[in-house]
């Protein structure tokens, strides 16, 4: 990669930005770090430092303190890699502009929403700029696509590496047979009676509209299971037709084990092989098709069972020391000036700092005749 010296331009402008040539009421944002012709700003630091304190709170209240004083050393490095992996992402050519598209589109069915203006509107009415919330979606899809594209394809993993993995860990992976399972759920539908007044307790359906309404709701639940017998996909006809929370999953209700379901559904569930359903079944909530999607047998899985595992968790094992070489190379051939007071651990000896050349004075001059127009 060719390095990029930062213009000297850039840096006099901030040179000549004193209170002199500033209106009384302005507010100059404090840059904490250049990378190539970027900034990092201390409001972007405090920001990250705020958001990782946060999550440390979440998921280590106890500790949170002594974690949250390890690791806020780290905030600039992570904003520094961010900002080289943008860098590359722009050198790629990777817009992120296809995958941003699509990613909102999942967003929006997934939040049951019609429009992607009802999306925007969603996200304004919970206090976030909804460009802000694109722009660190688009940032996200840019440097995983880099990470992807210029580290995770260079690892390579080898069947000798997976074999040992699998005999290293083998008592780790026995486990007690469970079987993963999706729904279909078909609610009676019965109709709200109208009441004489607001405060008036609303009318309890007859013995009659009650029956009538199962009924229907069994009729459509197998109706549905006809459908799934003829080669209907039971995951979009979840997504379509259940009333249950797990529809926009596709019905996934995750892994059971036996003893944590009812005797019958247990006992149902437990004698189907992946991709098998059940018969309608009558439950509190109404009627439900289940289907086994994985069943897993109690022990040890074989080697052959379990292999795309042990390859993501040595792809894993791989990814982070890699990354960090990658990091430190584009550290290396960038230009990076970081302020006092504050620290990159993630700074390579090797890096170079911005260079201002003898025409500084020149340059100045002819900066104050544009009154200071890149801004």
């Amino acid at each position: 990669m060719t390095k990029t010296r930062l213009p000297l331009l850039l840096a006099i402008t901030y040179a000549l930005l004193t209170p002199s040539l500033l209106p009384a009421d302005t507010v100059v944002e404090e840059i904490v770090a250049r990378v190539n012709n970027e900034i990092v700003t201390r409001t972007e630091y405090i920001r990250e430092r705020d958001q990782l304190k946060q999550e440390i709170q979440q998921q280590d209240p106890v500790n949170a303190d002594r974690v949250f004083a390890e690791q806020q050393r780290d905030v600039l490095e992570k904003l520094i890699d961010q900002q080289l992996l943008l860098q590359k992402g722009k050198d790629l050519g990777i817009t992120g502009d296809t995958e941003l598209v699509k990613k909102l589109d999942e967003m929006r069915k997934q939040m049951n929403l019609g429009t992607m203006e009802e999306l925007e509107k969603a996200a304004e009415a919970q206090g976030a700029s909804y460009e802000d919330f694109k722009q660190n979606l688009r940032n996200q899809i840019i440097t995983q696509r880099v990470i992807g594209q210029e580290v995770g394809s260079k690892l390579a993993m080898n069947k000798d590496e997976v074999k040992k993995f699998y005999e290293q860990h083998r008592a780790e992976m026995e486990q007690p047979e469970q079987v993963r399972l999706s729904e279909i759920l078909i609610a009676p539908k019965l109709a709200p009676k109208p009441t004489p007044s607001a405060d008036a307790k609303p009318e309890a359906p007859s013995a009659a509209e009650t029956e009538a309404a199962l009924a229907a709701a069994k009729a459509k639940a197998e109706d549905l299971l006809d459908q799934i017998h003829k080669g209907g996909k039971f995951a979009d006809l979840a997504k379509k037709y259940s009333d249950g929370p797990s529809a926009k999953d596709g019905g996934d209700l995750n892994y059971f084990k036996r003893g944590t379901l009812s005797k019958e559904l247990e006992d149902k569930v437990f004698a189907l092989k992946a991709g098998e359903v059940t018969d309608v079944v009558r439950t509190k909530q109404g009627y439900v098709i289940l289907q086994a999607v994985e069943h897993q047998m109690a022990g040890i899985p074989s080697m052959k069972e379990v292999e795309p595992r042990i390859q993501d968790a040595l792809y894993m094992q791989k990814l982070q020391p890699a990354l960090r070489a990658y990091l430190t190379t584009l550290r290396e051939e960038a230009f990076i000036d970081i302020k006092a007071g504050y620290i990159d651990s993630g700074a390579s000896a090797k890096q170079t700092k911005p260079v201002e050349t003898n025409s500084k004075e020149a340059d100045a001059k002819k900066l104050k005749k544009k009154k200071l127009g890149v801004f």
